[in-house]
């Protein structure tokens, strides 16, 4: 039987990475990048193939789309040199930074910052890849609850999700002659250290949204992961072209 493999971007920690280990527990082999830290990407490979399965962490910045190239030969290689394949299964796009910055001050720079990363990055790595994701696989993108409800300081960052969202549309609808689904998970606020951990380590806005939140408490990394699982699961398979968000019911 044919071994399931998965590719995620940035996940070296937070989201990314308990969705590798997630996926771990159900026999899905990961390959996945990290931008900077290499030594918590060898110690998740370590925990992945503690599990019993295959791991390998590569380094990419997926803002920089000229590597892509590179990047995709890069993994046709480890695909037929570990697992005798020429293609993955699973996509997940999850790769990203936050800038909180008030409209009338974000900068151009960040503004392309967040660019390259959130909707160039995704479109084009994806573009990349697309020959070596198999027929019925999956893509998931990553998304965020600030593209449904609006708070001051993400104008930038939530339009760049927004993007992507539309674009999974386009991906579900030109993708699905090869049976691949494509869908938009969009978490709510999650205690990680996305965005300088604003959320997790500053109190008053983690009691906040706390209270904004049908379930009464801020979201935790394995409140994520198993909801992408279980998106990629054979039970989820007529799910296509959808935003699916993951945020105890927030603002509602």
């Amino acid at each position: 039987m044919t071994q399931t493999i998965a590719l995620i971007t940035g996940a070296s920690r937070g989201l990314g990475k308990n969705t590798a280990l997630k996926l771990a527990q159900r026999g899905i082999d990961v390959i996945f990048t990290y931008h900077s830290q290499a030594d918590e990407a060898a110690a998740l490979v370590a925990e992945i193939q503690a599990l019993g399965r295959k791991a390998i962490a590569l380094q990419l910045d997926v803002a920089q789309s000229e590597q892509f190239a590179a990047f995709g030969a890069q993994v046709q290689s480890l695909l037929r040199t570990h697992w005798q394949r020429e293609q993955f299964d699973f996509l997940i796009n999850n790769a990203g930074i936050g800038i909180n910055a008030p409209f009338a001050e974000t900068s151009e720079a960040q503004f392309d910052q967040l660019m390259n990363l959130h909707v160039k990055g995704v479109f084009f790595l994806t573009q990349t890849l697309l020959p070596l994701i198999a027929d019925q696989g999956r893509i998931i993108n990553i998304s965020t609850g600030l593209t449904r409800f609006a708070l001051p300081g993400f104008a930038a960052y939530a339009a760049m999700k927004g993007a992507v969202e539309v674009l999974s549309k386009y991906l579900a609808k030109e993708l699905g002659p090869r049976g691949i689904t494509v869908n938009v998970l969009a978490p709510g606020a999650i205690e990680t250290d996305f965005g300088g951990g604003a959320v997790r380590d500053n109190e008053h806005i983690n009691q906040f949204i706390a209270q904004q939140t049908a379930l009464g408490r801020v979201g935790v990394p394995d409140d994520i992961g198993g909801v992408i699982a279980a998106l990629l699961s054979e039970e989820s398979r007529w799910i296509n072209g959808q935003r699916i968000e993951a945020s105890g019911g927030m603002f509602l």
